[in-house]
Parts: structure tokens; C-alpha cells; sequence
């Protein structure tokens, strides 16, 4: 991309996106969200098998959205700006391949947001996250009051929301935000490493994982859902590669059913 605000590196079934402002401690402005939706969308398109987003230096993921942007504006035209950042974390949080945050320092606002559109985040030992938006008379706009009980509890999300305080890495992993306990080295690298393992799955049953989660808030519906995804995933060539691998004792060759149902 030629304003290089979100670098973007291959390496065979995995892609990295990094949110290259270290100057601003990555916020997102519109450029970067603009950037990080299609890139996911066309990483995604393009058959990638799962995708690591990341913030360049070493201080911060992402300290939010870019305020610059957004002071003075009136209700109507702030109202267009959150819309393309919902825009955004919507894209990835539907993603039809995983979408791993690998969180090295300080997540707030708008970058605490983003990550929790993700399928899950990596976090440094060191990484910080929170929702300070009604410090400043503001209150989180790219998905944080649906997403964060989502993913903690409402009791814990309002507690956050409420007071701006700050989360660590190990209460996030207490409260259940991250699978992963904290990473003292290498943040990007260890969720590399996790990115590698999930892109070796079958891509299509990974795909229907991720629609089933994406419909669980809807209970009975979810399950129908679950239901219905299990039944075409059970009866496709993934599966069938997969159990005859299992029972050879082999490492299943998803690729090679790239063409079957």
C-alpha cells in the first residue's frame, strides 16, 4: 500500500498485518481502517489460512482511534467516521478465516476494540487494555459495549466501561479474554506460531467454526446453525481426509481436497 500505514507480509498460509504509526502509537485513522478491511477481506479471498494483525514498535497495538479526526466534528459527520470503523471491525469479526490479535503494549479505545473483533488475541505481559472513552465524555463507537461483555461478562465489561480502568494481560487471561497466557517474549512470533497451526486445519471446516461462533449469541438459532454447518462439514471431503488420517496415523493433506465438497 502506497501510504505504508499498514504493512502486509506472506509467508505461505499465513499473513501479518501491522498498523505502522508507532509515532501516534498506532491510533487507527481512516486511512488504516480503510486499509486493514480490505486487506482482510482480500487475504481472506485470496485462500490465506489465517491472518496475525499487530502494532509496529514496541509501545503499543494500538492507543485508539485517532482523535484528531474526530474533534470538532458535528453528531452527523462523527456518526460517518464510527460507521467506517464498525465497518471495519465487522469485516474482520466475519471473517471467513481466523483473525489473531497479537497485542504487544498498550490497547485502548478503538485498538481494544479491534481487538476484540478478532477471533482471539496474544497479549505481551506487558500489554494494557481498556475503554477510557467516558473520561473524555465519549463512549466506546467501533463495537466495544456489544463485543466486551461478550467476551467477559457484563458485570466486568461495565466495570471497565464505567471507570476506564485499565486491564493487565494475566486479569484479560483470568477473565477468559485471551486462550493463551501471557507472552513474556516475542508476542508476534507466538501468535505466528498459533496462526500456523489453525491455517493447517481444513480450511472449509475452519470457515463453518467460525459462522457457527459468529451466530452463537443467538441461542436456539445458533444451534440450528451449529446443527446445520456440522452436517455439511461431516459429509465433505475435509472430513473424510481427516478421518482417514486419523486412522493411518498421518498428517491430514487438506490441500488436496480443495476441489471436493
Amino acid at each position: 500500500m502506497p501510504d505504508q500505514t499498514v504493512l502486509v507480509e506472506r509467508a505461505d498460509d499465513i499473513a501479518t498485518l501491522t498498523i505502522n504509526r508507532p509515532d501516534v502509537f498506532n491510533a487507527l485513522n481512516a486511512t488504516v481502517l480503510a486499509a486493514l478491511r480490505i486487506a482482510v477481506e482480500d487475504l481472506a479471498a485470496d485462500g490465506v489460512g489465517a491472518i496475525v494483525i499487530a502494532g509496529a514498535g514496541v509501545k503499543a497495538f494500538s492507543a485508539g482511534a485517532d482523535l484528531d479526526e474526530l474533534a470538532g466534528l458535528d453528531a452527523g459527520a462523527a456518526h460517518a467516521v464510527l460507521a467506517q470503523g464498525q465497518r471495519t471491525m465487522d469485516a474482520i469479526a466475519h471473517s471467513r478465516v481466523p483473525v489473531i490479535a497479537a497485542v504487544n503494549g498498550l490497547a485502548l479505545g478503538g485498538g481494544f476494540e479491534l481487538i476484540l473483533s478478532c477471533t482471539f488475541p496474544v497479549l505481551a505481559t506487558h500489554a494494557a487494555l481498556g475503554l477510557p472513552e467516558s473520561g473524555l465524555g465519549l463512549i466506546p463507537g467501533y463495537g466495544g459495549t456489544q463485543r466486551l461483555p461478550l467476551a467477559i461478562g457484563r458485570p466486568a465489561a461495565a466495570h471497565l466501561m464505567l471507570t476506564g480502568e485499565r486491564l493487565s494481560a494475566q486479569r484479560a487471561y483470568e477473565l477468559g479474554l485471551t486462550p493463551v497466557p501471557p507472552v513474556s517474549d516475542d508476542v508476534i512470533g507466538a501468535a505466528q506460531a498459533i496462526a500456523r497451526v489453525v491455517a493447517e486445519k481444513g480450511p472449509r471446516a475452519q470457515s463453518a467454526v467460525l459462522t457457527a461462533l459468529q451466530t452463537s449469541a443467538a441461542g436456539a438459532d445458533g444451534l440450528r446453525l451449529e446443527a446445520a454447518l456440522a452436517g455439511i462439514a461431516t459429509a465433505g471431503a475435509e472430513a473424510a481426509e481427516g478421518i482417514a488420517a486419523f486412522r493411518a496415523k498421518r498428517r491430514p493433506d487438506f490441500a488436496a481436497t480443495s476441489g471436493g465438497a
